[in-house]
This record gives C-alpha cells, sequence and structure tokens, in this order.
C-alpha cells in the first residue's frame, strides 16, 4: 500500500531507500514561505543504524508488513541460534549477524519474539528485563549501597554491565535488556 507523508506515524514501518525502516520520532514543519515537509527519525531494521530523513509532499513509499512471531530460543549452532516456534514447534536457524543486541542477554529457553519481513528475519524482541547470574566481578565491599560508582560485573551470557558495589560473584541480578542497565536483584 502506498503512503505519503502525511500518513506517517510513530511505530509505522516502512519500505525506502531499498531497506525497511521504522519511524521513531516525526514532525510536520510548515515555514512561513513554501512546501510543508515532514522531518523524521528512522531506524533501519536490517542494520540498527538511525537516520534523520526529510519526507516533501510528492515522496511515496510502501508501507512494509512486518510480523512478529514468538519462540523459544533452544541452543547455538555454528555462526547462528536455533529457535522453535512456541506455535507450530517448527525451528528455524537465524544468524547471528540478525541477533547482535539480543545475544547479550539471550539463555536458552527464553521466550523470544522474532520480527520478520516475509521470510528475512529481522532481528529479535526480548523481555523488558532478564535475571542473569554474575559469573565474575570483584568482591563485593560490606556497607556499601547502591548510590556508589559501580564495578564492572560479568553475566552468564558473557555480557558486562556495571553493578552496585555490594553484588558478588553468584549472585542473580535483574538486567534491562534495552540499555543493560542493572536492575536489581532477582
Amino acid at each position: 500500500m502506498a503512503i505519503g507523508m502525511n500518513d506517517l506515524k510513530t511505530g509505522l514501518t516502512i519500505e525506502y531507500s531499498n531497506s525497511i525502516w521504522r519511524v521513531l520520532e516525526f514532525q510536520h514543519v510548515k515555514p512561513g514561505k513554501g512546501a510543508a515537509f515532514v522531518r523524521s527519525k528512522l531506524k533501519n531494521l536490517r542494520t540498527g543504524a538511525v537516520n534523520e530523513v526529510t519526507f516533501r509532499p510528492g515522496d511515496k513509499f510502501e508501507q512494509a508488513e512486518i510480523t512478529t512471531r514468538p519462540m523459544s530460543y533452544l541452543y547455538a549452532e555454528n555462526d547462528g541460534r536455533v529457535f522453535m516456534d512456541t506455535e507450530s514447534y517448527e525451528q528455524i536457524n537465524i544468524s547471528d549477524d540478525n541477533l547482535k543486541h539480543a545475544l547479550k542477554f539471550m539463555l536458552e529457553g527464553m521466550e523470544v519474539k522474532i520480527t520478520m519481513y516475509g521470510s528475512e528475519v529481522l532481528g529479535a524482541e526480548l523481555p523488558v528485563s532478564v535475571a542473569l547470574k554474575v559469573t565474575e566481578t570483584q568482591p563485593g565491599i560490606k556497607g556499601a549501597t547502591a548510590t556508589g560508582s559501580g564495578k564492572p560485573a560479568t553475566v552468564e551470557t558473557g555480557a558486562t554491565i556495571t553493578v552496585p558495589d555490594f553484588i558478588n560473584e553468584g549472585e542473580t541480578i535483574i538486567v534491562n535488556t534495552e540499555d543493560g542497565s542493572y536492575k536489581g536483584r532477582a
């Protein structure tokens, strides 16, 4: 379905410039002199890049049909990961290149939402927060509070995050998957 600049809204996915983009922000601008235009911030769903794009009144593009399927992460295989569709039990292998950010926080057995454009996998949406075990960090400091500067800690997926000084190895913590920040103890 062809759409124009006036049809843009936050969250809409479009085919533009030979790729698939999600509209993050948009602003209609009506200058005192000249034609109106739309200033937008778009995220490339294939590469993750965010670009600012200006659309003029005659610009047309196609709306991209994106589907999201609930899947369970099973195991790593070669340079990819195997997922199982929780509805049809069909298994698919997804390249690590399509899962860049998600790999830092994914555990076997975790439920994720796989985003697809037709049969092309664009990425994985993780739960907002996950419980991960701390595998390596400096010993905790007695009497330390959560307001200190923090220290680096490696969790069971291999990601390194900053945790408060009182966290010790072996503890399970809650991590925000969107920005990799410490949320609390599990």
